[in-house]
Protein backbone atom coordinates (compact mmCIF):
# COMPACT_ATOMS: atom_id res chain seq x y z
CA UNK A 1 0.00 0.00 0.00
CA UNK A 2 1.53 3.73 -0.79
CA UNK A 3 2.36 5.91 1.59
CA UNK A 4 -0.52 8.58 1.87
CA UNK A 5 -0.45 11.19 -0.19
CA UNK A 6 -2.08 14.04 -1.99
CA UNK A 7 -2.14 12.46 -5.02
CA UNK A 8 -4.40 9.36 -3.84
CA UNK A 9 -7.13 8.62 -5.24
CA UNK A 10 -10.05 7.72 -2.65
CA UNK A 11 -13.05 5.37 -2.70
CA UNK A 12 -15.47 5.38 0.01
CA UNK A 13 -18.13 2.95 0.56
CA UNK A 14 -21.48 4.11 2.69
CA UNK A 15 -23.05 1.73 4.89
CA UNK A 16 -25.20 1.91 8.25
CA UNK A 17 -23.24 -0.99 9.57
CA UNK A 18 -20.14 -0.88 7.34
CA UNK A 19 -17.85 -3.80 7.03
CA UNK A 20 -13.70 -4.77 6.22
CA UNK A 21 -14.91 -6.52 3.30
CA UNK A 22 -14.61 -3.50 0.51
CA UNK A 23 -12.02 -2.21 2.19
CA UNK A 24 -9.88 -5.20 2.18
CA UNK A 25 -11.06 -6.05 -1.23
CA UNK A 26 -10.08 -3.08 -3.07
CA UNK A 27 -7.05 -2.00 -0.96
CA UNK A 28 -5.30 -5.51 -1.95
CA UNK A 29 -6.40 -4.69 -5.88
CA UNK A 30 -5.07 -1.96 -5.52
CA UNK A 31 -2.12 -2.69 -3.88
CA UNK A 32 -1.68 -5.91 -6.47
CA UNK A 33 -2.20 -3.73 -9.61
CA UNK A 34 0.32 -0.72 -7.78
CA UNK A 35 -2.99 1.89 -8.02
CA UNK A 36 -2.41 5.45 -6.33
CA UNK A 37 -5.60 4.34 -4.89
CA UNK A 38 -7.17 3.95 -1.67
CA UNK A 39 -10.67 2.71 -0.36
CA UNK A 40 -12.51 3.30 3.13
CA UNK A 41 -15.53 2.68 4.92
CA UNK A 42 -17.97 5.04 6.79
CA UNK A 43 -21.04 4.98 8.42
CA UNK A 44 -22.67 8.06 7.36
CA UNK A 45 -24.88 10.19 10.11
CA UNK A 46 -26.28 12.53 7.20
CA UNK A 47 -26.60 10.70 4.04
CA UNK A 48 -27.02 13.85 1.60
CA UNK A 49 -24.10 15.77 3.15
CA UNK A 50 -22.31 11.96 2.41
CA UNK A 51 -23.21 12.46 -1.23
CA UNK A 52 -22.19 16.04 -1.50
CA UNK A 53 -19.09 15.03 -0.02
CA UNK A 54 -18.59 12.82 -2.86
CA UNK A 55 -19.03 15.33 -5.14
CA UNK A 56 -17.61 18.33 -3.11
CA UNK A 57 -14.14 16.18 -2.08
CA UNK A 58 -13.87 14.44 -5.62
CA UNK A 59 -13.83 11.04 -4.12
CA UNK A 60 -13.91 8.89 -7.43
CA UNK A 61 -16.88 6.38 -6.38
CA UNK A 62 -18.99 5.45 -3.32
CA UNK A 63 -20.51 1.42 -2.50
CA UNK A 64 -23.51 1.85 -1.46
CA UNK A 65 -25.32 -0.93 1.32
CA UNK A 66 -27.81 -1.18 3.15
CA UNK A 67 -30.43 1.33 4.36
CA UNK A 68 -29.34 3.53 1.78
CA UNK A 69 -29.62 1.78 -2.07
CA UNK A 70 -33.04 3.47 -2.47
CA UNK A 71 -32.50 6.61 -0.60
CA UNK A 72 -29.57 7.94 -2.62
CA UNK A 73 -31.23 7.68 -6.05
CA UNK A 74 -32.63 12.00 -5.99
CA UNK A 75 -29.21 12.32 -4.73
CA UNK A 76 -27.06 11.28 -7.89
CA UNK A 77 -27.37 12.96 -11.35
CA UNK A 78 -27.98 10.12 -13.64
CA UNK A 79 -29.27 6.52 -13.10
CA UNK A 80 -27.14 4.06 -15.38
CA UNK A 81 -29.92 1.81 -16.76
CA UNK A 82 -28.76 -0.84 -14.05
CA UNK A 83 -29.92 1.08 -11.43
CA UNK A 84 -32.60 2.64 -13.35
CA UNK A 85 -34.47 -0.55 -14.00
CA UNK A 86 -34.41 -1.87 -10.36
CA UNK A 87 -34.41 1.36 -8.55
CA UNK A 88 -31.55 0.23 -6.60
CA UNK A 89 -28.12 1.43 -6.39
CA UNK A 90 -25.13 -0.83 -4.98
CA UNK A 91 -22.04 1.68 -6.36
CA UNK A 92 -21.48 5.87 -7.16
CA UNK A 93 -19.21 6.95 -9.75
CA UNK A 94 -18.01 10.44 -9.99
CA UNK A 95 -17.38 11.63 -12.88
CA UNK A 96 -15.73 15.21 -12.29
CA UNK A 97 -18.82 15.83 -10.16
CA UNK A 98 -21.27 14.18 -11.83
CA UNK A 99 -22.65 11.08 -9.67
CA UNK A 100 -23.87 8.10 -11.52
CA UNK A 101 -25.52 5.87 -10.32
CA UNK A 102 -25.42 2.02 -11.00
CA UNK A 103 -26.45 -1.65 -9.26
CA UNK A 104 -24.00 -4.12 -9.38
CA UNK A 105 -26.05 -6.76 -7.14
CA UNK A 106 -28.31 -7.65 -9.67
CA UNK A 107 -25.46 -9.08 -12.30
CA UNK A 108 -23.91 -10.92 -9.18
CA UNK A 109 -26.70 -12.55 -8.08
CA UNK A 110 -27.57 -13.45 -12.19
CA UNK A 111 -24.02 -15.16 -12.40
CA UNK A 112 -24.10 -17.08 -8.33
CA UNK A 113 -27.73 -18.49 -9.75
CA UNK A 114 -25.96 -19.61 -13.02
CA UNK A 115 -22.77 -20.84 -11.61
CA UNK A 116 -23.93 -22.96 -8.61
CA UNK A 117 -26.55 -24.35 -10.84
CA UNK A 118 -29.51 -22.99 -8.92
CA UNK A 119 -32.40 -24.64 -10.97
CA UNK A 120 -35.13 -22.23 -12.11
CA UNK A 121 -37.80 -24.54 -11.18
CA UNK A 122 -37.33 -24.30 -7.59
CA UNK A 123 -40.42 -22.97 -5.62
CA UNK A 124 -38.47 -20.24 -4.22
CA UNK A 125 -38.93 -17.18 -1.04
CA UNK A 126 -37.85 -14.22 -0.97
CA UNK A 127 -37.56 -12.28 2.50
CA UNK A 128 -37.09 -9.06 2.15
CA UNK A 129 -38.29 -6.09 0.39
CA UNK A 130 -35.47 -3.32 0.14
CA UNK A 131 -33.06 -1.97 -2.36
CA UNK A 132 -31.12 -5.38 -2.46
CA UNK A 133 -34.33 -7.56 -2.19
CA UNK A 134 -35.29 -5.84 -5.83
CA UNK A 135 -31.88 -6.63 -6.99
CA UNK A 136 -32.37 -10.03 -5.72
CA UNK A 137 -35.66 -10.10 -7.41
CA UNK A 138 -35.02 -8.96 -10.86
CA UNK A 139 -32.11 -11.43 -11.33
CA UNK A 140 -34.31 -14.40 -10.51
CA UNK A 141 -36.81 -12.99 -12.74
CA UNK A 142 -34.44 -12.45 -15.17
CA UNK A 143 -32.89 -16.37 -14.97
CA UNK A 144 -36.12 -17.64 -15.47
CA UNK A 145 -37.41 -18.15 -11.83
CA UNK A 146 -41.68 -18.02 -11.82
CA UNK A 147 -42.71 -19.28 -8.68
CA UNK A 148 -41.59 -16.69 -6.06
CA UNK A 149 -43.16 -15.46 -3.11
CA UNK A 150 -41.78 -11.89 -1.60
CA UNK A 151 -42.34 -12.27 2.01
CA UNK A 152 -42.49 -8.84 3.79
CA UNK A 153 -43.69 -7.19 6.62
CA UNK A 154 -44.07 -3.98 4.79
CA UNK A 155 -47.20 -4.74 2.58
CA UNK A 156 -47.09 -1.81 0.07
CA UNK A 157 -43.04 -2.59 -0.61
CA UNK A 158 -43.74 -6.36 -0.71
CA UNK A 159 -46.97 -6.11 -2.84
CA UNK A 160 -45.21 -3.74 -5.10
CA UNK A 161 -42.21 -5.62 -5.83
CA UNK A 162 -43.36 -9.09 -6.63
CA UNK A 163 -46.08 -7.51 -8.69
CA UNK A 164 -43.45 -6.07 -10.64
CA UNK A 165 -42.39 -9.23 -12.30
CA UNK A 166 -45.57 -11.02 -11.69
CA UNK A 167 -44.82 -12.60 -8.73
CA UNK A 168 -46.89 -12.84 -5.35
CA UNK A 169 -46.40 -11.04 -1.89
CA UNK A 170 -46.86 -13.06 1.45
CA UNK A 171 -46.60 -12.38 5.47
CA UNK A 172 -45.26 -15.65 6.15
CA UNK A 173 -42.73 -18.28 4.56
CA UNK A 174 -44.45 -20.90 2.34
CA UNK A 175 -43.73 -24.09 3.76
CA UNK A 176 -42.77 -26.42 0.39
CA UNK A 177 -40.22 -23.60 -0.38
CA UNK A 178 -37.44 -25.48 -2.09
CA UNK A 179 -35.13 -21.86 -2.22
CA UNK A 180 -34.91 -19.78 0.86
CA UNK A 181 -32.81 -16.37 -0.16
CA UNK A 182 -32.49 -14.00 2.97
CA UNK A 183 -32.36 -10.27 1.94
CA UNK A 184 -33.22 -8.92 5.16
CA UNK A 185 -30.04 -7.47 8.08
CA UNK A 186 -31.62 -10.56 10.51
CA UNK A 187 -28.04 -12.54 10.74
CA UNK A 188 -26.09 -9.67 10.30
CA UNK A 189 -23.13 -8.84 12.57
CA UNK A 190 -23.52 -6.05 14.99
CA UNK A 191 -27.12 -5.82 14.95
CA UNK A 192 -29.73 -7.04 17.62
CA UNK A 193 -30.55 -9.96 15.21
CA UNK A 194 -27.37 -10.86 14.86
CA UNK A 195 -27.91 -14.38 16.22
CA UNK A 196 -31.38 -15.13 15.09
CA UNK A 197 -32.25 -16.57 11.56
CA UNK A 198 -34.90 -15.30 8.89
CA UNK A 199 -36.22 -18.87 8.02
CA UNK A 200 -37.40 -21.54 10.78
CA UNK A 201 -34.78 -24.52 10.86
CA UNK A 202 -38.13 -26.36 9.40
CA UNK A 203 -37.99 -24.46 6.18
CA UNK A 204 -34.15 -25.07 5.86
CA UNK A 205 -34.63 -28.35 6.81
CA UNK A 206 -37.51 -28.85 3.45
CA UNK A 207 -35.39 -26.80 1.48
CA UNK A 208 -33.09 -27.80 -1.62
CA UNK A 209 -31.01 -24.32 -1.66
CA UNK A 210 -30.17 -21.66 1.00
CA UNK A 211 -28.65 -18.39 -0.40
CA UNK A 212 -28.10 -15.83 2.55
CA UNK A 213 -26.73 -12.24 1.13
CA UNK A 214 -25.50 -10.77 4.00
CA UNK A 215 -21.81 -11.07 4.36
CA UNK A 216 -20.61 -10.62 7.78
CA UNK A 217 -20.34 -12.51 8.81
CA UNK A 218 -19.80 -15.65 6.21
CA UNK A 219 -21.46 -17.78 8.14
CA UNK A 220 -24.44 -16.18 9.47
CA UNK A 221 -26.57 -18.49 11.74
CA UNK A 222 -28.49 -19.28 8.32
CA UNK A 223 -25.69 -20.27 6.68
CA UNK A 224 -24.53 -22.38 9.52
CA UNK A 225 -27.96 -23.89 9.73
CA UNK A 226 -28.06 -25.02 5.65
CA UNK A 227 -24.57 -26.17 6.02
CA UNK A 228 -24.87 -28.32 8.94
CA UNK A 229 -28.37 -29.77 7.31
CA UNK A 230 -26.31 -30.96 4.11
CA UNK A 231 -27.50 -28.05 1.96
CA UNK A 232 -26.13 -25.99 -0.90
CA UNK A 233 -25.44 -22.72 0.55
CA UNK A 234 -24.77 -19.84 -1.57
CA UNK A 235 -23.26 -16.75 0.63
CA UNK A 236 -23.36 -12.91 1.06
CA UNK A 237 -19.72 -13.11 0.59
CA UNK A 238 -20.15 -14.89 -2.77
CA UNK A 239 -22.02 -11.54 -3.45
CA UNK A 240 -19.44 -9.11 -2.08
CA UNK A 241 -16.71 -10.64 -4.51
CA UNK A 242 -18.66 -10.11 -7.31
CA UNK A 243 -20.17 -6.63 -7.26
CA UNK A 244 -17.21 -5.67 -5.80
CA UNK A 245 -15.43 -6.68 -8.97
CA UNK A 246 -17.78 -4.82 -11.17
CA UNK A 247 -17.42 -1.27 -8.16
CA UNK A 248 -13.57 -2.58 -9.19
CA UNK A 249 -14.00 -1.74 -13.09
CA UNK A 250 -16.52 1.21 -13.00
CA UNK A 251 -14.27 3.33 -11.12
CA UNK A 252 -10.38 2.42 -12.47
CA UNK A 253 -11.12 0.78 -15.81
CA UNK A 254 -9.19 -2.11 -15.14
CA UNK A 255 -10.75 -5.53 -14.86
CA UNK A 256 -8.74 -7.75 -12.58
CA UNK A 257 -7.86 -11.32 -13.45
CA UNK A 258 -8.82 -14.28 -12.32
CA UNK A 259 -5.59 -14.92 -9.88
CA UNK A 260 -5.86 -10.98 -8.58
CA UNK A 261 -9.33 -11.56 -7.44
CA UNK A 262 -9.14 -15.15 -6.34
CA UNK A 263 -6.43 -13.48 -3.95
CA UNK A 264 -8.42 -10.35 -2.89
CA UNK A 265 -11.49 -12.59 -1.80
CA UNK A 266 -8.95 -14.58 -0.06
CA UNK A 267 -7.21 -11.97 1.58
CA UNK A 268 -11.02 -10.25 2.39
CA UNK A 269 -11.88 -13.43 4.15
CA UNK A 270 -9.31 -14.52 6.01
CA UNK A 271 -9.73 -14.78 9.84
CA UNK A 272 -6.58 -11.85 10.81
CA UNK A 273 -5.81 -10.04 7.21
CA UNK A 274 -2.21 -8.39 7.32
CA UNK A 275 -1.17 -5.89 5.24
Amino acid sequence: MPILNKDMTLCISLAARPSNNGTLFHNHLYDQLGLNWIYKAFAPTDLTQAISGIRGLGIRGAAVSMPYKEAVIPLVDHLAPSAAAIESVSTIVNDNGILTAHNTDYSAVVELLGTHNVSPALRTVVRGSGGMAKAVVAALAHSGFGDVVVVARNEAAGRNLAETYGFTWATETTEDAELLVNVTPIGMAGGAEADQMPFSQEHVATAEVVFDVVAVPTDTPLVRAARTAGKPVVTGADVATLQAVEQFVLYTGIRPTTEQIRAARAFMLAPTPRA
